[in-house]
């Protein structure tokens, strides 16, 4: 493995995330990530965080696996494996034991690289001082404040792009437009209660077609397409939350796969963490030279 001394702490293991997680994972950094103990992904079949309860999973050759420590995680993230824990907070130890003295910037942060891959749409509890560099996804953070870099994961010319001063588009609360559907594609449970469901990701559906049930209340298909994603079946959900998501493009293949735009934010990651490393190095050099 490439950078075998630079373990990433990745926080989150959505959809989006897993494009990150697939990115640095090719380029040879190992990682760990953590997750919450119900994690609430709709894109299930191309997110790492579904391992919390199946216990693994395969995503275009990531191989995921739950693990219950951190210790246990860094040894497998060794193997060329993805270790997912439950951790909601960021732990404070223990270090990868590959860590190279000289890239600890402090003895109880848990890696010298953490990703909020969360996509909270606000900064829950990051901060700069917890990890030697630490990147963040989306709007709620603003760069050389709470973290070090800020990826823009809003769809259009900016997706992707690296911040290092400043934020990323605010939250709009409208998904993208995908084949001219936006906030129509994406399921919300009209009601608190638990999630029922007919059909499976993958499945073709018409308009009008019944999906499943939220405490009992249908839901249907807002068009014709394919269902792209549903939240876990038989977890209790607060009124609001996104459940689901229809995709009109009708492409079964989309739904198992990990999208363009996970790859690309994942591909911002991956140039900051870069960026970070060649900065690191010079800095090194010129110190050695003068």
């Amino acid at each position: 493995m490439l950078f075998s001394h630079l373990p990433v702490l990745l926080r989150g293991g959505g959809d989006l995330a897993t494009g990150v997680a697939y990115r640095l994972h090719k380029a040879g950094f190992p990682l760990a990530v953590l997750e919450l103990p119900q994690p609430l992904v709709v894109r299930r079949r191309v997110a790492l965080a579904t391992a919390i309860i199946e216990g693994a999973i395969d995503i275009e050759g990531l191989q995921a696996r739950r693990v219950n420590t951190l210790v246990e995680a860094w040894a497998l993230a060794q193997s060329g494996k993805i270790p997912i824990l439950v951790s909601p907070e960021l732990p404070t130890a223990p270090r990868s034991p590959d860590t190279r003295p000289d890239q600890k910037r402090d003895t109880q942060a848990p890696a010298p690289i953490v990703i909020d891959a969360r996509m909270a749409k606000y900064n829950i509890d990051t901060d700069l001082d917890q990890a030697a560099l630490v990147v963040a996804l989306g709007p709620g953070f603003t760069a050389g404040i709470d973290c070090h870099a800020v990826v823009e994961t809003k769809r259009g010319h900016h997706l992707g792009r690296v911040i290092w001063h400043g934020r990323a588009l605010p939250n709009t609360g409208r998904p993208g437009t995908i084949a001219g559907k936006a906030g129509e594609r994406v399921l919300r449970a009209p009601l608190a209660g638990e999630i029922r469901w007919k059909m499976a990701i993958g499945d073709r559906v018409r308009e009008g077609q019944l999906i499943g049930f939220v405490a009992g209340l249908a839901i249907t298909a807002p068009f014709d397409g394919v269902i792209r994603g549903l939240i876990t079946p038989g977890i209790l959900v607060p009124a609001g939350i996104k459940i689901g998501d229809v995709d009109p493009r009708a492409d079964v293949a989309a739904c198992f796969t990990i999208s363009d735009k996970a790859l690309s934010i994942g591909g911002g990651v991956l140039e900051a963490i870069l960026s970070w490393m060649n900065e690191q190095q010079e800095t090194i050099t010129n110190d050695r030279e003068s």
